[in-house]
């Protein structure tokens, strides 16, 4: 079932994948209200007491002190609570002791989710060289940019690679946008924003750690800042986990956009999962 703004509203098969389970459309998105979808011949599953959505949870402080205090950006200004239309976007890698695939949370500047990022793909001997070694890293990865309602937006393929990453980017269908192409390996990190063959923008680290980047249009000028955030003692030591604030200094054009809305996951695909080594 599609999620059109002119489907009515009403009991539809859940989209997020649920077996023999109802999820309720409001005609606008889809509510946390399901039902099973099993029932008696005619019956139709009663309505939610309330015909709108839950309204938005308030601002989460944690996520504040993040963006506020740890990446240094404040008043980001209001958005259009999508992944395309906020000026902040807060990407959280889900913390695991044992990291096997990558899955990230994106959220705008006051912690309300815009969607996830989910690597996909992946075959079961990937995930035991991964465990094992860090043979992966030199492997094909693919990960999916997902909206709110678990809608693909972008996918992220990184091919094989010896020694410099590239990223190649499309659209769910498989329409190219363009390729984001690492330029150095000695020094501060560069990538290089290509669409047909020609250079739109670039990605350029500020520290041989490569931990904050500066993003910039074709004429050098500074459109978007990523900013590694630390994610606290226990996590540091015991888990793999790496969250990262984008911030977007104004509204950009397409291909541009959707380079840079990737970008924010690319660096970490890209750069840090190849600073493992060897196991």
């Amino acid at each position: 079932m599609t999620t059109q703004s002119n489907t009515p509203a009403g009991w539809y098969p859940d989209p997020h994948g649920a077996a023999q389970t109802l999820r309720y459309w409001d005609g606008a998105q889809w509510t946390e209200h399901t039902n099973p979808a099993q029932q008696a011949a005619g019956q139709v599953p009663q309505q939610p007491a309330a015909h709108i959505p839950p309204q938005p949870q308030g601002p989460d402080a944690k996520v504040q002190r993040q963006v506020q205090k740890q990446a240094g950006v404040q008043g980001g200004g209001p958005g259009g609570g999508t992944l395309f239309t906020e000026p902040v976007l807060v990407v959280n890698q889900k913390a695991k002791l044992i990291e096997l695939t990558n899955e990230y949370k994106v959220m705008d500047q006051n912690g309300r989710e815009l969607g996830s990022v989910t690597q996909v793909g992946q075959s079961a001997l990937k995930k035991i060289l991964r465990f094992v070694s860090s043979l992966d890293q030199f492997m094909t990865h693919k990960l999916e940019i997902r909206d709110a309602h678990g809608q693909p937006q972008l996918l992220l393929t990184r091919p094989a690679k010896i020694f410099k990453s590239r990223v190649i980017v499309s659209r769910p269908d498989g329409a190219p946008i363009g390729e984001i192409v690492q330029k150095n390996m000695i020094g501060k990190i560069n990538f290089a924003m290509m669409v047909n063959g020609q250079q739109v923008g670039a990605i350029k680290a500020e520290n041989w750690r490569a931990w904050n980047f500066a993003i910039v249009d074709h004429a050098d000028n500074e459109v978007a800042r990523i900013t590694k955030t630390w994610e606290g003692l226990a996590k540091t030591l015991f888990t793999t986990a790496d969250n990262y604030v984008l911030q977007i200094h104004y509204q950009l054009p397409e291909p541009l956009l959707s380079l840079v809305v990737a970008t924010a996951l690319t660096v970490d695909t890209a750069l840090k999962q190849d600073a493992r080594g060897w196991g």
